[in-house]
């Protein structure tokens, strides 16, 4: 995964989610989420490379980091708990697509719980 496009393509393969461009720079696109509208992939051109911002369990980060040269603390984002995957063929696809995943799950809406309609005053 190399081009803007391909991972694009990618992340919109992921149930209810959707493209936008909210920036007036063309170099940025986002994909988010059709029901919270959160983000899970910054996508954007940078240094002659396409990158991808992705939203990271702080337990993998610095695995991640460490393992990849290519995988930085994340471009005008919270850097605790959001990468940079820069796509210049040094990561492999395999885990491009499971930091992709792990975003997405990280951002999409929770369940709402719903109430038991017991007053937990009122227990017998």
């Amino acid at each position: 995964m190399k081009d803007r496009k391909t991972a694009i393509a990618h992340c919109l393969t992921y149930a209810d989610t959707y493209e936008d461009e909210p920036f007036r720079d063309p170099k940025w696109t986002v994909i988010r989420h059709k029901a919270n509208r959160k983000v899970f992939a910054w996508i954007f051109e940078k240094d002659g490379h396409i990158w991808i911002n992705v939203k990271v369990d702080p337990e993998w980060r610095d695995v991640r980091r460490d393992a990849y040269a290519s995988v930085l603390p994340a471009y005008h984002m919270n850097k605790e708990h959001w990468s940079s995957v820069i796509l210049d063929g040094t990561v492999p696809v395999k885990e491009i697509k499971q930091m992709i995943a792990e975003s997405y799950e990280l951002t999409k809406p929770r369940l709402k719980r719903r109430k038991s309609g017991v007053n937990s005053k009122n227990k017998t």
